[in-house]
């Protein structure tokens, strides 16, 4: 059998790894080996109950106040001693994180093959998103196997220069786990989820975490929507407020006290994307949202001047909007009271996926393996 090895370490890698990891249990072709650095800890291992993965390696490297350099060192260490031990054919990684960049180098110290999942999304700006933009140019630089979520994608690895037949086109995992999460019979266990009116409420559901809107910007974002909150009366704010204490300080300064915002803990993938699913608009500056909310009919607005998935910006169910107080109160304000503009939004056709991409990664890796003569069939979006 082939050994994969799938390596990630935060939540967002784990729900969009987990289709692949159930992919490959059911061919007997592959070995599949999960290995995680849990460079986020709590958040990660929710998911990995949620689908029922049992890591055969967890370097389990979090630790309070850790830094870049912290998680970098860790992971690199841990990783030498778990390929080593495991010596796969194939390391998959997926994504921008730190764990994604550190996955891929390992490997390649070890000289083993390397597999990007949902790979060739850029801004072209190193320091935005940071270090996300970085991880993903880096790792893109080492892999052997590209697997693309969109054309456009493919598009930037080919102008990088990597050969057209180590690129497949799958469509995003993150769609294959939403299809197996949201649930139209599904019932909140947090008493407050549980109560909300959902068919006569408008219901605002925002996430921030990025490093560099903390601050000012995040600030800007709140009195907009201290201003929303108090001009629209049938209007229920949620707002899974991220741990970073310098988040929540900000938040609680200007949001904390309002009657129609509820200032909650973060929440598991599960009520999070079923909540998504249950949301009149999305605000965030998160990643995977952006690509999970249009598969949903959602608009979103982002809290950010550039993305790396220009994709839904361009189908139309996504805005780039800033941190502006004026602009995120605009775009706000004008998805509440106008319905054409709101139903233009929630209508566009979702580019990022048809919930087969895990099935597509596979055959991906059964062909390069010359396990199967069957052809490539890639996404079309």
């Amino acid at each position: 059998m082939i050994k994969v090895m799938t390596v990630f370490g935060t939540r967002p890698e784990a729900i969009k790894m987990a289709p692949v990891i159930l992919e490959l249990d059911r061919h007997s072709e592959f070995e599949s080996i999960v290995a995680v650095t849990a460079q986020h800890r709590e958040m990660l291992d929710q998911v990995l109950r949620l689908f029922d993965i049992r890591p055969d390696f967890d370097l389990d490297i979090m630790s309070a106040d850790q830094t870049l350099f912290d998680i970098t060192t860790k992971a690199l260490t841990g990783l030498d001693r778990v390929l080593t031990a495991a010596q796969p054919d194939i390391v998959l990684v997926h994504g921008d994180t730190t764990t994604t960049f550190v996955g891929a180098l390992a490997a390649f110290y070890h000289q083993i093959a390397v597999g990007h999942v949902e790979a060739g999304l850029r801004t072209l700006n190193k320091y935005s998103p940071f270090p996300e933009e970085m991880n993903r140019r880096l790792t893109g630089a080492l892999a052997d196997l590209n697997f693309a979520p969109t054309a456009t994608a493919r598009e930037n690895l080919l102008r990088e220069g990597v050969a057209r037949e180590k690129i497949f086109v799958t469509g995003n995992t993150v769609i294959d786990a939403l299809h197996r999460t949201v649930r139209s019979d599904f019932v909140f266990e947090d008493a407050l989820l549980k109560a909300i009116d959902y068919r006569r409420k408008k219901i605002i559901l925002v996430t921030t975490h990025r490093r560099e809107n903390l601050g000012e910007p995040m600030r800007n974002v709140y009195e907009a929507l201290k201003q929303i909150a108090e001009e629209f009366s049938d209007v229920e704010i949620i707002f899974p407020v991220h741990k970073n204490p310098k988040v929540r300080e900000i938040v609680d300064a200007v949001l904390g006290g309002l009657a129609q915002v509820h200032l909650i803990d973060p929440l598991d993938y599960e009520p999070f994307a079923n909540l998504m699913s249950r949301a009149e608009i999305i605000l965030t500056d998160s990643g995977g949202v952006q690509e999970e909310a249009p598969a949903l009919g959602k608009p979103v607005l982002v809290l950010r001047d550039t993305t790396e998935r220009p994709e839904a910006v361009g189908a139309g169910t996504v805005k780039l909007i800033g941190t502006d107080r004026s602009r995120v109160y605009d775009e706000t304000r004008r998805l509440l009271i106008d319905r054409t503009e709101y139903d233009r939004m929630a209508s566009a056709v979702n580019p990022y996926g048809d919930g087969r991409a895990a099935q597509r990664i596979v055959r991906a890796l059964l062909r390069h393996y010359r396990l199967t003569d069957a052809p490539f069939e890639e996404f079309q979006s």
